[in-house]
């Protein structure tokens, strides 16, 4: 078991299956939000399903579309456990609030992209400012 420190986030408590890229996120221009599915194609997660997984990504990018797209993802039924970034901004936030979703960012061990690995199993304890790696990924 491995326990991360981040910055106290937004959220309830999640367990999940983490999907990683160094990609930037948008929810906008980066998701199929009737598919599930990330639909820029030269997003390297192209084409996989972010449905009930926990993405970590660099960053988030965009403004106010991006935060009501992810309440909008919210609605459908169709959206991540979470998001982890390095950095993100207020918009995103805000968005992640909105729509019920944990955010953590600011990881103190160093690079979350580096850190997590697709496939790890996690807990995000958004309160508590803690991301544990409960089953390491092959």
């Amino acid at each position: 078991m491995i326990v991360l420190k981040c910055h106290v986030g937004i959220g309830e408590k999640v367990e999940g299956e983490a999907l990683v890229a160094p990609d930037n996120f948008s929810a906008r221009y980066d998701l199929d939000r009737k598919k599930g599915v990330f639909s820029r194609p030269d997003h390297e997660l192209f084409g996989q399903s972010y449905d009930g997984k926990i993405l970590v990504h660099n960053t988030a990018k965009g403004g106010v579309a991006s935060a009501w797209m992810l309440n909008e993802m919210k609605t459908q039924g169709i959206t991540p456990k979470a998001i982890l970034f390095n950095t993100a901004n207020t918009i995103l936030a805000q968005g992640a609030a909105l729509a019920g979703l944990a955010m953590c960012d600011r990881f103190e061990d160093g690079d979350v992209v580096e850190l997590i690995r697709t496939g790890d199993h996690l807990i995000v304890e958004p309160e508590t400012g803690t991301v544990t790696i409960t089953n390491r990924a092959e």
